[in-house]
């Protein structure tokens, strides 16, 4: 005989209204969360550097910050002194002036395209100022402009990966990598030891073969193999890390860190395919002390710019996969305590039940 199987009953008609605009809040956050940044990005405080004459220099440093706030201009003492700069990461570009030589704008497309772009639109309007005042000193609009302006990629992408596009989709797999990671061992692996094994197998593995296949197949990324796998590794578990952390400690709602800090707060300001001053404060400095920002500029310097400064990414990485550690191991203290206090009073209580019964057994 066969039993019947119970038809769940329906949801009452408040409850099916007000999940459906809860559901539509989130899609609007996430909206909002995803195109901010591109209503808010504006081009300013481009750091770059100048070198030449101080005649000279002045006279373009005044035309290109006059009335605006574009750039953010650094006066070296020669080219070499600006390429210093744009390998380390400290400038974006640079514009080297010579007596009795065209001007020559130095760029750096693997830090940034779109910073590329507004060198180039330098570059040009260079070589126009530079047409005008020849046209004006002979008299002839057909007079030569003397050697044209020009541009050189200091720092170029790779071929595999000639716009960017390749490089700043590279950081996904790190925010949502960590985030199933997170969510799959909370639900899928019991025990704190046995959760740290499964972290610490999931974020080698995974980092070794992220970067293989970034790297060695598609070829999005330069640079040591190991330092790329080694900053994924660590990026994977900052963000996997706190997820257990907080799972272990809250419950398995804590799973929702992974959506909420990291996805919709940290990822949109994460800077990863624009200039962090691009940003408006303080959201260029506070995206670039979560792991979505710290990560994603960890992996651009190691394959572009080794001569950069990566400490702080390194830190920041390492600092929030040490929270998610001391979190789960927080949360497995609270959870022992909370397990002996309920063992301790059904201890007591039994104990109390034999204690009455007891006259009523002799």
């Amino acid at each position: 005989m066969s039993i019947p199987a119970r038809t769940p009953q329906p949801t009452h008609w408040r409850r099916a209204v007000v999940v459906g605009i809860l559901i539509a809040a989130l899609v609007s956050l996430i909206v909002i969360a995803f195109t901010w940044p591109t209503r808010v990005s504006v081009v300013h405080e481009i750091p770059v550097a100048i070198a030449g004459p101080a005649a000279q220099t002045s006279r373009v440093e005044t035309a290109l910050t006059s009335g605006n706030d574009t750039f953010d201009v650094r006066r070296v003492d020669d080219r070499a002194a600006a390429v210093r700069l744009i390998r380390s990461r400290d400038v974006y570009g640079a514009i080297v002036l010579t007596v009795g030589s065209a001007p020559e704008v130095l760029t750096a497309s693997a830090a940034s395209p779109a910073v590329s772009q507004v060198m180039g639109a330098v570059a040009a309007k260079l070589q126009a100022q530079r047409s005008a005042a020849a046209t004006r000193a002979s008299g002839s609009t057909a007079a030569p402009a003397g050697p044209a302006v020009r541009v050189t990629d200091v720092v170029p992408l790779s071929d595999a990966d000639p716009s960017g596009g390749g490089l700043v989709a590279a950081g996904f797999p790190l925010v949502m990598g960590g985030m199933l990671g997170g969510v799959f061992l909370t639900f899928l692996v019991h025990g704190t030891r046995r959760r740290l094994v499964g972290l610490g197998v999931y974020v080698v593995v995974g980092g070794l073969a992220v970067s293989g296949i970034l790297q060695g197949w598609f070829g999005i990324l330069q640079g040591s193999y190991l330092a790329n796998a080694g900053a994924f590794t660590l990026a994977l578990a900052a963000i996997a890390g706190t997820i257990l952390g907080a799972s272990a400690l809250i419950g398995r709602i804590g799973v929702s860190t992974g959506p909420v800090l990291f996805l919709l707060f940290a990822n949109p300001v994460a800077s990863a395919g624009t200039p962090t001053s691009f940003l408006p404060a303080p959201w260029r400095s506070i995206g670039q002390w979560f792991p979505p920002g710290a990560s994603t500029r960890l992996i651009r310097d190691i394959s572009y710019f080794p001569h950069a400064d990566s400490t702080l990414q390194w830190v920041v990485l390492a600092d929030w996969t040490a929270v998610g550690l001391a979190l789960m191991v927080v949360g497995a203290a609270v959870h022992r305590g909370r397990s002996h206090g309920r063992h301790r009073h059904d201890g007591e209580h039994v104990a109390r039940v034999e204690h009455e019964l007891d006259p009523l057994t002799v």
